[in-house]
């Protein structure tokens, strides 16, 4: 491998890390109360660990079966998203009313 190459792989995985850190750090800011934020604290980890195992899994799996992960990867991820959304807005409304009511 060339210097080159391995500064841009380093690089790119720097900077991947580093983006999920920031938006994991900002879903969690950026949450309303202690029952949202308890589950996007739940949610960031389960999410760190799955996607950390993908990874590891393309890296350790043989060409070419590691490129059929991809399959359920992309429909997995997408549909997580959607349902966690969906969860933590009904929190964020179950905390809003609680808030007006109290």
């Amino acid at each position: 491998m060339t210097p080159g190459l391995v500064f841009g792989i380093a690089l790119g995985a720097s900077l991947g890390v580093l983006g999920g850190a920031i938006g994991t750090y900002f879903s969690i800011k950026n949450t309303f109360g202690p029952r949202e934020r308890a589950f996007m604290i739940r949610i960031s980890i389960i999410t760190w660990i799955a996607v950390s195992m993908f990874v590891a899994a393309l890296m350790l799996l043989p060409k070419p079966y590691n490129f059929l992960l991809w399959i359920p990867y992309c429909i997995a991820l997408p549909l997580a998203i959607m349902r966690w959304n969906r969860k933590q807005l009904e929190i964020r409304n179950q905390e809003s009313l609680r808030k007006a009511d109290g």
